[in-house]
């Protein structure tokens, strides 16, 4: 196997756990909104930051899906596929 569809297959697992904590942490956040009615309003002074340290994470784990994707798409245009 090249060294270049070897980093490629790797870029595709270091995504694909992304991906999953992505959802997780969504699920989450998902489950914390209904637990106060679906409105971070709702939530008491603690519950409202621990919100939003999971929604920080979360959009930070979007900012690297987004990154990879691009870096896989470009490897795909380049013929580069696994």
């Amino acid at each position: 196997m090249s060294d270049s569809l070897a980093d490629l297959r790797e870029e595709m697992r270091r995504y694909q756990q992304i991906v999953l904590a992505y959802e997780a942490l969504d699920k989450q956040i998902d489950s914390l909104l209904m637990a106060y009615g679906g409105a971070s309003e709702n939530m008491p002074s603690a519950e409202l930051d621990r919100y939003r340290a999971l929604a920080r994470q979360r959009d930070e784990l979007q900012n690297e899906m987004r990154t990879l994707e691009q870096i896989l798409l470009n490897d795909a245009d380049m013929g580069e596929t696994p």
